[in-house]
């Protein structure tokens, strides 16, 4: 992924009393406020500011935030160090919706992705390759569907219809069905060229978008003519 930003990185660590891991994220995060890599950071101690878990939505400690990058739980100093640096660099964020998607964080990654629209090609990329579990797989395509005929998802068509030409038919009929969700003319080209894929699956999936995205731009031009 190209880098968008490169920005000074605070950091703020939930910990409590008792925590057999908060010292080590405690260590290893002082270790890259030494190291230059963090600007700041905020250590809170949640037994003596409760509030504080509960504005972040904490169930237990030790918590990070790095960033927009929210990590639950004991992570190494070059764990550490990978996420500030793509937190720098404004990139990674293919890496955390995988993370936030298999810990069945789904709202979390539905609120960040609209308020960093652009991070939704990160997430587009994750269907670009079966390497991608498939708990993943499926968490993408529920926040596409939230993002149905939105604005949004507009934007990546062409990231869609990228995936409508991978050699493997799964990616290509999970980028016809993503299209269907769109309601663009560059989208209605690429289901259309589907139609004869040598995959029957894709050719079906194919017959079923372009029934939706037909309906969806008939009752557009029915709309306008008015």
């Amino acid at each position: 992924m190209e880098n968008r930003a490169h920005s000074t990185i605070d950091a703020t660590l939930l910990m409590a009393p008792g925590c057999s891991h908060c010292p080590v994220v405690m260590e290893a995060l002082t270790r890259l406020i030494k190291a230059g890599k963090l600007g700041r950071l905020e250590i809170i101690n949640v037994a003596q500011h409760p509030s504080a878990g509960t504005a972040a939505g904490v169930r237990s400690v030790p918590w990070t935030r790095i960033g927009l990058f929210e990590l639950d739980g004991l992570h190494s100093y070059d764990e550490l160090r990978r996420w500030t640096e793509h937190a720098a660099a404004n990139s990674g964020f293919d890496v955390y919706y995988s993370h936030l998607l298999e810990t069945r964080r789904l709202d979390k990654v539905i609120t960040l992705v609209r308020e960093q629209p652009a991070t939704l090609r990160d997430l587009i990329r994750l269907l670009a390759t079966l390497e991608t579990p498939m708990g993943v797989r499926i968490g993408v395509g529920a926040v596409l569907e939230e993002l149905a005929e939105s604005e949004l998802l507009n934007t990546v068509v062409s990231e869609l219809v990228a995936l409508t030409r991978a050699a493997d038919p799964q990616i290509r009929a999970d980028g016809c069905h993503y299209l269907s969700l769109s309601n663009s003319p560059e989208a209605l080209t690429a289901v259309q060229l589907l139609l004869k894929d040598e995959d029957s699956e894709v050719r079906q999936i194919a017959v079923e978008s372009l029934k939706v995205l037909q309906a969806v731009n008939q009752t557009e031009s029915d709309v306008d003519g008015l």
